[in-house]
């Protein structure tokens, strides 16, 4: 459904009204696909969570160690590592986006693959998104809780590996807030998955580049009603951290 055009000797009342109607009438569209289980609506929001949820798993795997080593370790060069960290938080994603598509395009290494336009190359996409924001953080939470025990580990003589396992223990509901974080911002990404899926229906097409090519369109009804899904995931999100960080406080004071 598209705006309607006034004409330019329409009355202004009227003209408010009318695009208020449209408005409505689009909304209410919107739940209408929502609520009658619209099949192309929620492949598109079960991909999205799909390709998320992959990532997100991948970039705990390689971030908790990595930023538990650098808040843990001393090292030549570490400053500069968690200086980097910080830094790639704030990664432009169209620039994560073209350097892996130039990285699994068919003159790139990775091209014989073929992963380009793939759920798979986007969850890479979204990996190298996140990562640096659940190290970053995770280094942070890591270093202070380490400072904290530091006597008391050397006292009971408790090697590096286990030391790490008790810290991330110890900092689960503060780290835990990092993963959200890094989901977050997986979730609404848009500019490297589409450089790297495509947009492809029934293949690589996610929440957030479906909103933009919807809208484009001027197929509305559809697009606001992905919007809304969005909407209500960030929200869920965030009620989530603000959850743990009350247990985390809770659990504190016990």
């Amino acid at each position: 459904m598209r705006f309607r055009k006034f004409r330019g000797n329409s009355r202004p009342g009227r003209q408010g009204s009318e695009t208020l109607d449209t408005l409505a009438t689009i909304f209410g569209a919107a739940l209408g696909l929502i609520l009658s289980f619209d099949a192309d609506l929620f492949e598109i929001i079960g991909l999205s969570l799909r390709v998320t949820l992959a990532a997100v798993a991948i970039a705990c795997v390689i971030g908790l160690p990595l930023g538990a080593a650098v808040g843990m370790f001393r090292f030549p060069g570490r400053a500069a590592l968690a200086l980097a960290l910080n830094a790639l938080m704030g990664l432009p994603p169209v620039v994560v986006g073209l350097t892996v598509y130039l990285m699994l395009s068919a003159s790139g290494p990775f091209g014989p693959l073929q992963l380009l336009y793939t759920p798979a190359a986007m969850i890479i996409a979204q990996v190298i998104l996140v990562t640096p924001i659940i190290a970053a953080l995770t280094r942070q939470v890591v270093e202070d809780l380490e400072a904290e025990y530091r006597d008391q580990f050397a006292s009971m003589g408790i090697g590096p590996s286990l030391r790490m396992g008790a810290l991330l223990w110890d900092g689960r509901y503060s780290l835990l807030t990092a993963v959200l974080a890094g989901f977050g911002r997986a979730v609404a990404e848009v500019g490297a998955i589409l450089i790297v899926g495509g947009n492809i229906n029934h293949l690589t097409r996610v929440m957030t580049t479906t909103i933009a090519l919807e809208t484009s369109k001027g197929n509305l009804e559809l697009a606001l009603a992905l919007g809304l899904i969005l909407l209500v995931i960030a929200l869920a999100v965030n009620a989530a951290v603000m959850a743990i960080r009350s247990s985390a406080r809770r659990m504190a004071y016990v």
